[in-house]
Protein backbone atom coordinates (compact mmCIF):
# COMPACT_ATOMS: atom_id res chain seq x y z
CA UNK A 1 0.00 0.00 0.00
CA UNK A 2 1.66 3.31 -0.87
CA UNK A 3 0.04 6.65 -1.52
CA UNK A 4 1.56 9.90 -2.90
CA UNK A 5 0.88 13.31 -0.57
CA UNK A 6 1.71 16.98 -1.45
CA UNK A 7 4.04 18.72 1.80
CA UNK A 8 6.01 21.62 1.12
CA UNK A 9 4.65 22.00 -2.52
CA UNK A 10 5.91 18.90 -3.29
CA UNK A 11 4.68 15.62 -4.20
CA UNK A 12 6.31 12.14 -1.95
CA UNK A 13 5.30 8.68 -2.65
CA UNK A 14 4.74 7.06 0.99
CA UNK A 15 4.58 3.86 2.22
CA UNK A 16 4.08 2.72 5.68
CA UNK A 17 7.34 2.43 7.91
CA UNK A 18 9.49 4.28 4.86
CA UNK A 19 11.38 7.33 6.68
CA UNK A 20 11.21 10.65 4.06
CA UNK A 21 12.58 13.70 4.59
CA UNK A 22 10.36 16.58 3.85
CA UNK A 23 10.87 20.66 4.06
CA UNK A 24 10.80 21.76 7.64
CA UNK A 25 7.74 21.42 9.54
CA UNK A 26 6.44 22.67 12.79
CA UNK A 27 6.60 19.97 15.59
CA UNK A 28 8.91 18.82 18.00
CA UNK A 29 10.71 15.28 17.23
CA UNK A 30 8.43 12.47 18.60
CA UNK A 31 5.39 14.67 17.86
CA UNK A 32 2.98 12.85 15.17
CA UNK A 33 2.15 14.72 12.02
CA UNK A 34 -1.11 14.01 9.82
CA UNK A 35 -1.12 14.80 5.93
CA UNK A 36 -5.03 15.69 4.96
CA UNK A 37 -3.82 16.43 0.87
CA UNK A 38 -3.74 12.93 -0.70
CA UNK A 39 -3.50 12.78 -4.36
CA UNK A 40 -3.60 9.17 -4.59
CA UNK A 41 -3.67 5.74 -2.62
CA UNK A 42 -2.92 2.52 -4.13
CA UNK A 43 -3.74 -1.00 -2.32
CA UNK A 44 -3.15 -3.72 -4.58
CA UNK A 45 -4.96 -3.41 -7.45
CA UNK A 46 -7.61 -0.90 -5.76
CA UNK A 47 -6.71 2.75 -6.85
CA UNK A 48 -8.50 5.89 -5.68
CA UNK A 49 -7.11 9.04 -7.30
CA UNK A 50 -8.47 12.61 -6.09
CA UNK A 51 -9.79 15.15 -7.66
CA UNK A 52 -7.49 16.82 -6.64
CA UNK A 53 -7.78 15.36 -3.49
CA UNK A 54 -9.10 12.06 -1.89
CA UNK A 55 -11.64 12.52 0.13
CA UNK A 56 -11.63 11.03 3.50
CA UNK A 57 -7.91 9.80 3.43
CA UNK A 58 -5.08 10.71 5.58
CA UNK A 59 -1.49 10.19 6.21
CA UNK A 60 -0.09 9.82 9.80
CA UNK A 61 3.46 10.38 10.44
CA UNK A 62 6.07 10.45 13.26
CA UNK A 63 9.09 13.56 13.67
CA UNK A 64 12.00 12.10 14.04
CA UNK A 65 14.37 14.77 13.75
CA UNK A 66 14.96 18.42 12.33
CA UNK A 67 18.06 18.78 9.87
CA UNK A 68 20.02 20.51 7.15
CA UNK A 69 20.54 19.67 3.73
CA UNK A 70 24.18 20.56 1.78
CA UNK A 71 25.58 23.89 2.01
CA UNK A 72 24.51 25.50 -1.59
CA UNK A 73 27.02 27.92 -2.79
CA UNK A 74 25.94 30.81 -5.18
CA UNK A 75 28.19 32.77 -7.10
CA UNK A 76 27.68 35.62 -9.53
CA UNK A 77 30.41 36.79 -11.62
CA UNK A 78 30.80 39.16 -14.31
CA UNK A 79 34.46 39.54 -16.01
CA UNK A 80 36.09 42.21 -16.52
CA UNK A 81 33.83 44.42 -14.14
CA UNK A 82 35.78 43.58 -10.71
CA UNK A 83 32.12 42.06 -9.93
CA UNK A 84 31.80 39.12 -7.91
CA UNK A 85 29.09 37.63 -4.83
CA UNK A 86 29.02 34.88 -3.02
CA UNK A 87 26.15 33.47 -0.84
CA UNK A 88 26.07 29.94 0.62
CA UNK A 89 22.01 28.32 1.89
CA UNK A 90 21.37 25.39 3.80
CA UNK A 91 17.63 24.06 3.77
CA UNK A 92 16.22 22.89 6.72
CA UNK A 93 14.28 19.66 6.78
CA UNK A 94 12.30 17.27 8.67
CA UNK A 95 12.46 14.19 9.10
CA UNK A 96 9.35 12.09 9.39
CA UNK A 97 8.53 8.04 9.34
CA UNK A 98 5.39 7.53 8.09
CA UNK A 99 3.23 5.57 10.54
CA UNK A 100 -0.04 4.88 8.79
CA UNK A 101 -2.29 5.19 5.46
CA UNK A 102 -5.99 5.62 6.55
CA UNK A 103 -7.45 5.37 2.29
Amino acid sequence: MFAVIVSGGKQHRVIEGEVVRLERLPGAPGEEVVFEKVLMVSEGDDVSVGQPYVTGSSVKGEVISHLRGKKVNILKFKRRQGYMRRQGHRQWYTEVRITGIQA
